[in-house]
């Protein structure tokens, strides 16, 4: 069986709880970086993994830097109740400290586009760029609230496998459901990898998020927004918040929740050259 995650590090950070993270660029090479690194964020249920096929495409364009956010993947997951966004941004910021990365290009992917909002909003000063994919800087509506409580309850009362078994069809665009059936059973056993107890935790902190439409606005920095012409989880219109002279807007056609398993090519075209430009400013 193909491993649930790509981590090839840890560290160890307050409390005694473990990071694990992909880095391509060996231990080594630990001195302060000055050119950027290029993190990428996986969703809610998932794990570093949802990169594999984006790896090779954009792994010789800069350092990558893909974690297991907190109570998935091989990360620990921690006993509180809450998994706050601003607290799986803190994990992010200590895992930079620890490898002495000044700046990234931060890409999250749904969930991890939450985080990288609330990253954004803290540590602004960390960031070259900020790219959104399949995400929104929207809160929960009061319907999609109540489904984060259902969800919860799912996992407390049920556990992890028939939680993903009912949530990973729904990432991926309906016709893809039977010509990548191998696809969406590969995203159902990275998913039966996350804590359950976490993913609940992660559901609350999901339905807690604020508002940020506001701050990415306020961003100047340049802006990547990645949506997928048949998502079904959040509407183009919910990603392309932000406009301005400084912000790239991509739709994927054909595309559901998933691009990077979906259209791993175009994805990573789209994100190779937004690299290649960050490059030359």
């Amino acid at each position: 069986m193909k491993a649930l995650s790509l981590a090839n590090q840890s560290i160890t950070i307050a409390g005694g709880r473990q990071i694990a993270y992909y880095d391509s660029q060996s231990q080594e090479k630990s001195a302060v970086s000055t050119e950027p690194a290029a993190v990428f964020l996986h969703g809610f249920c998932g794990s570093s993994a949802y990169w594999e096929q984006l790896l090779p495409i954009v792994e010789s364009r800069a350092r990558i830097l893909i974690p297991d956010l907190r109570g998935h993947g091989s990360s620990s997951a921690p006993a509180d109740d809450v998994y706050e966004m601003d607290a799986f941004a803190e994990d992010l910021f200590l895992l930079l400290d620890a490898l002495h990365i000044e700046k990234i290009s931060l890409f999250g992917h749904s969930l991890g586009g939450y985080v990288s909002l609330a990253f954004a909003e803290r540590h602004s000063d960390r960031l070259k760029s900020l790219s959104l994919i399949h995400s929104t800087a929207k809160p929960d509506s009061e319907e999609a609230k109540k489904n984060r409580d259902k969800a919860a309850a799912a996992l407390q009362d049920g556990g992890i496998d028939p939680f993903v078994n009912g949530l990973v069809p729904k990432l991926f665009a309906p016709a893809h459901l039977e010509s990548m059936k191998e696809s969406v059973q590969r995203i159902i056993d990275i998913g039966s990898g996350t804590s359950a107890a976490g993913a609940a935790a992660t559901a609350f902190g999901m339905k807690a998020r604020p508002d940020r439409t506001a701050m990415l606005d306020e961003l100047q920095i340049p802006l990547l927004l990645i949506a997928g012409s048949e998502d079904g989880v959040i509407p183009v219109e919910n990603t392309f918040t932000a406009n301005g002279p400084h912000v790239s807007q991509v739709l994927i056609s054909g595309a559901g929740h998933m691009s990077m398993v979906e259209e791993p090519a175009e994805l990573g075209k789209q994100v190779s050259a937004f690299i290649s430009f960050l490059s030359t400013i």
